[in-house]
């Protein structure tokens, strides 16, 4: 029953997150977590084995409903500078997810790994974009704790819920310690918004997975079909309003902006950044993309 529901209701779910949206600084329009929300355990067990179209779609349900762990809700500022040739140095503040989206409760979730109309559904939902492989670089400069990237080895299994739980096995051995809800990075690559999938609305952006000595093990890029996700993807969500200079802007507005988009995204100017987070353009370049090439199977 539990299977039918998520599969029927995760529209309506995402709709109505989306309709609540409406966010201040530091905290996200997310509903509150159910009493009888399911742990990221028990989501793992249920969805085992399950296709990954239905298992995406039962991951965005649950998140829709707030089904997340109570240190993900606070944001926290992140600076990011641009010093333009002329003039002077430029500053901005995003809010950021500390941590990467994950199912469950405080001391029992999930890492959940999402593909690019799920990533887009959810954060549109919750009033929120995915970073640009600029913001990743500086929250990670600014996290208050540092993971070291942990490979699996490469295979169609890197797909499955078993990767996905010994992942997180491994994250949570080496986070031990670290209070949750402060800015943690290194862990996961993240899945990014960049001016290459304009051109490639069949693709979804991955960089990052720093090591500890700043440098990312995943260059930008966009290998991967719109369908795919792996145990090595996380999404943390940046809330879409931003403060420049005092003043408070779109985040769409100022990506798209050609005097103030370096601020926040290395290549500059985005083409209409907000029809790239439009989940139903995602949803419709994955109906006409297979899950998964070659390629994706065997690359990190």
């Amino acid at each position: 029953m539990r299977r039918r529901a998520w599969v029927l209701n995760g529209l309506v779910l995402l709709a109505a997150a989306h309709a609540t949206a409406g966010s201040i600084a530091g905290e996200l329009p997310i509903p509150q977590r159910p009493r009888d929300a399911i742990t990221g355990s028990q989501f793992a067990r249920e969805t085992d084995g399950w296709p990954d179209g239905e298992r995406q779609r039962a991951a965005a349900s649950e998140l829709a409903r707030g089904n997340l762990p109570q240190s993900l809700r606070q944001l926290v500022p992140v600076e990011l500078r641009n010093e333009p040739a002329a003039g002077d140095p430029i500053t901005a503040t995003i809010w950021v997810m500390p941590d990467y989206l994950a199912i469950g409760r405080d001391d029992d979730f999930l890492y959940v790994p999402l593909s690019w109309p799920s990533a887009t559904a959810v954060a549109s939902g919750f009033g929120c974009v995915v970073p640009t492989p600029k913001m990743v670089d500086a929250i990670y400069r600014q996290s208050q704790a540092h993971l070291e990237p942990q490979p699996m080895p490469a295979g169609p299994q890197m797909r499955s819920v078993a990767y996905a739980e010994r992942h997180q096995q491994m994250i949570d051995a080496q986070r031990s310690g670290i209070p949750l809800g402060l800015l943690i990075a290194g862990h996961k690559k993240d899945v990014v918004l960049t001016d290459r999938l304009f051109d490639r609305p069949d693709r979804v952006a991955i960089y990052g997975w720093h090591r500890l000595d700043g440098r990312p093990i995943q260059p930008l890029s966009t290998v991967h079909g719109v369908r795919y996700a792996d145990y090595s993807h996380g999404v943390r969500l940046v809330w879409s309003q931003v403060r420049i200079q005092g003043a408070w802007r779109s985040i769409y507005d100022v990506l798209a902006d050609p005097t103030f988009a370096r601020l926040l995204n290395y290549e500059g100017a985005i083409r209409d950044p907000r029809a790239l987070m439009d989940p139903h353009r995602a949803a419709i370049a994955a109906e006409s993309t297979p899950a998964f090439s070659q390629v994706a199977q065997t690359a990190h």
